[in-house]
């Protein structure tokens, strides 16, 4: 695969063209540990020939009208559909998917374009009649108007789908696009970018930019300009902070780091809850924000489940990843799996019980079940990104609750219990975005939204909801 030009992408595309550069990123091969394919890296000025070209093409793409966009994003579509095995093959390999899953992304990605036709059709405007003193007999028409340009910033663990959740939104809604992929995983934007260039040869010349680079470099010249009028980004939470304390006042819509727990009382199926926290933790050797991180089992069951979920993990095991069956992959860096054997050996020194897993070996690491976790454990508290569960114990209602609510992240969480008032309570005090009961979490397309409380993010992404964020509301008194 390396010697195939498609994966070796010598140009930006910035002011409706594609531009060469000398700098170049080296992508690597998750299936061999080899270089399989290089990027161009853009420059400072490269970003600011993109934010100049974006603020020029605003008025152009105002101008655009609802049913041109929806044939853009329809098109996008069924370019994505179209090379479907050439991109599954590009996240096996830049992102160490198993290919399955990366099929799965494939498919996530062309339905997320197709469904902003949707969204960009259901912005519709309000009719308003005043209703206070002093506004008596006032009539006006509430229209939603694109935000300008928005800048789409995207993490390695998505990096075709949450691509399109972002980008496909912001274009249905009539907005200039700039998109910086991830720099351990370009190619996959690459692809769309040309996609998008194809599907879409009216779009007006800048209104889409695609500037692949390294974040040192670029990412504060985009994120800290003021031609920026709205940011999207999935990450961690520390890059959330530090892109919002530079962006100014600009609307910021931000899917960052999760610690989900799933909490799991003594009258819970306990076979259902084995087995969603077994593959809530290791799908995708828990490098989703939605993984189980820990699971915090009622101390009258926690071995029970510990037998359960121990049993569950037999059939996760590491294996080619273009084998079918398949199920674990590598993580996506060496310094990644350093944390997460930093973290099993936290857990370790503080008394938890090494029950199987915990060896290393390059960028993989063995399915790791943890038992009798310290609730003082730093796994419990920090986000691990890892293949590991880590189960720990409470007393009562009280207890789950201080240690599930007890950190900085609030993304998502899981209950399990047969009874329907517990469960609710569990629910409404949980300090999350979302609460799966007798499920695991799962964000999948969108059709309900999902987003983060606390240092877990800004707003709410989805189907139908994520277009929110590209777009605001002008008011027109008759």
């Amino acid at each position: 695969m390396a010697t195939d030009s498609t994966l070796n992408h010598d140009e930006l595309y910035i002011k409706g063209r594609w531009t060469p550069t000398t700098d170049r990123i080296d992508v690597t091969d998750l299936t061999n540990d080899t270089t399989f394919a290089s990027i161009s890296a853009a420059t400072p000025a490269d970003a600011e020939d993109a934010l100049e070209a974006a603020q020029a093409a605003q008025a152009d793409m105002r101008e655009t009208t609802i049913v041109q966009r929806a044939e853009w994003v329809t098109a996008i579509a069924d370019g994505i559909e179209a090379r479907k095995p050439e991109l599954a093959d590009v996240i096996v390999r830049e992102a160490g998917k198993p290919i399955s899953s990366a099929r799965g992304e494939v498919d996530a990605a062309a339905e997320r374009f197709r469904r902003a036709a949707e969204e960009a059709r259901s912005l519709e405007g309000k009719y308003v009649e005043g209703t206070t003193e002093g506004h008596e007999g006032w009539r006006a028409i509430v229209r939603n108007e694109p935000v300008g340009t928005a800048l789409c910033i995207t993490p390695y663990n998505y990096p075709l789908s949450t691509t399109a959740l972002q980008v496909a939104p912001a274009l249905a809604a009539g907005n200039s696009v700039i998109l910086k992929p991830a720099t351990k995983t370009p190619i996959s934007g690459a692809i769309l970018a040309e996609i998008i260039v194809e599907a879409a040869p009216d779009l007006p010349e800048g209104a889409f930019g695609f500037v692949p680079g390294r974040a040192s470099e670029i990412g504060d010249v985009l994120a800290g300009d003021d031609r920026i009028d709205a940011i999207a980004m999935t990450g961690s939470s520390g890059a959330g902070k530090h892109v919002a304390g530079v962006s100014g006042m600009v609307e910021l819509h931000m899917e960052l780091g999760g610690n989900a727990p799933e909490i799991v009382f003594p009258d819970a199926d306990l076979d259902s809850a084995s087995s969603a926290a077994t593959a809530g933790s290791l799908k995708y050797a828990g490098q989703r924000c939605s993984a189980v991180s820990r699971v915090l089992a009622h101390e009258d069951v926690h071995d029970d489940l510990v037998d359960r979920i121990d049993a569950e993990m037999d059939g996760w095991e590491a294996g080619d990843l273009f084998e079918e069956e398949t199920s674990l992959g590598p993580l996506i860096s060496h310094e990644q799996a350093d944390w997460v054997v930093e973290l099993i050996e936290d857990a370790l020194d503080r008394g938890a019980t090494l029950v199987r897993g915990g060896e290393r070996d390059g960028r993989f690491v063995e399915p790791t079940l943890l038992a009798d976790v310290p609730q003082d454990a730093r796994i419990v508290h920090e986000e691990q990104f890892g293949p590991v569960v880590a189960v720990t114990t409470f007393a009562d209602e009280g207890d789950a609750l201080g240690v599930a609510n007890g950190g900085d992240l609030g993304l998502d969480a899981a209950v399990f219990t047969a009874d329907y008032d517990r469960a609710m309570r569990m629910a409404d005090r949980l300090e999350v975005g979302g609460v799966r009961i007798n499920g695991a979490p799962s964000h999948g397309l969108g059709d309900i939204p999902f987003g983060g409380k606390k240092d877990s993010g800004i707003g709410r992404e989805g189907i139908g909801y994520t277009i929110e964020a590209f777009v605001e509301r002008k008011s027109i008194i008759l």
